[in-house]
């Protein structure tokens, strides 16, 4: 009767300790998506056609996007994403696309980096494979600094996009496939460069490698979403006056001038991938624990 009794107790309180655990991730599940839901409404975007720069460019916002602000743009790479403090233009989503939303995608990131006009004479004899293999050199190069920082090593797997100029409209892109560490999930780096008279803007893609065929059937009315404006363009330029950078498009897309800057900018840059990264484990947590609403 004693073995019955204690039987009967301990499935009662296992009973009410499931249950409280049960009410008590429910109650964090609510208090979850209630933060995520007040972040994720308390930006405002826009469409239509943008001003970069106090005039320097122009942004089309192309069809399917959203565009954020300077302002706003900082918040989220600083404060929700965990990226030191940097400029950037904004940021450009996906229309159905937030900060913080579960199953993120991609955004854009816009900059302009005034560097000098790019002579992009060298472009038709490159040879991209000979570039990757430096590029790959150079990268491991840094990983015993990075680790000894307590930074993520990072191996550029290869293309994911080989390099393609477009001459006529100075336009510039691609792909990188990076893996941080034992990361399950690679990292793409999608980079456009729109060359001007004193830099570039630049375009960047944030987001993993399972993105990129997403991206790359919206790439192309992103890359004519931005143009330089009268005054600031590449045919602008003039040599009595202005500055000319110190590589040419084989520097640019290598990152030469990120080594100019020191090791710490290249750091900087790969931030970004590895925040991203974060926001995604911390999704993937909340799955395991509450499963997938979908499935509900």
């Amino acid at each position: 009767m004693k073995k019955l009794l204690f039987s009967v107790l301990f499935i009662t309180s296992m009973y009410a300790f499931s249950q409280e655990t049960v009410d008590s991730l429910a109650l964090k599940e609510a208090r979850y998506a209630f933060v995520l839901d007040s972040i994720n409404k308390s930006f405002t975007y826009q469409t239509g056609t943008i001003e970069l720069g106090e005039g320097l460019a122009t942004l089309h916002v192309p069809n399917g996007f959203k565009f954020l602000d300077s302002q706003q743009s900082q918040r989220v790479l600083t404060d929700l994403w965990g990226n030191p403090p940097s400029e950037s233009m904004g940021l450009l989503f996906p229309e159905d696309m937030t900060p913080m939303h579960d199953n993120f995608t991609f955004c854009v990131e816009i900059d302009y980096a005034e560097e000098g006009y790019i002579d992009d004479e060298d472009a038709e004899d490159l040879d991209y494979d000979d570039l990757l293999e430096e590029m790959q050199e150079d990268t491991n190069a840094t990983n015993t600094e990075r680790k000894e920082l307590g930074y993520p090593t990072v191996q550029l797997v290869g293309w994911a996009s080989a390099p393609y100029y477009d001459q006529e409209n100075k336009k510039l892109h691609w792909a990188k496939e990076l893996k941080f560490d034992d990361a399950d999930v690679n990292t793409l780096n999608y980079n456009i460069r729109v060359l001007g008279r004193k830099g570039y803007l630049n375009l960047n893609a944030i987001g993993d490698i399972s993105m990129l065929e997403n991206f790359n059937s919206d790439r192309d009315k992103i890359i004519k979403s931005v143009e330089f404006t009268p005054g600031n363009r590449y045919s602008d330029f003039n040599p009595d006056i202005d500055q000319v950078a110190a590589y040419g498009i084989g520097g640019l897309i290598a990152g030469k001038i990120l080594a100019k800057a020191g090791f710490f900018a290249v750091i900087l840059k790969f931030w970004k991938f590895i925040a991203i990264g974060a926001v995604a484990l911390f999704s993937s947590f909340r799955k395991k624990i509450f499963g997938n609403k979908k499935e509900a």
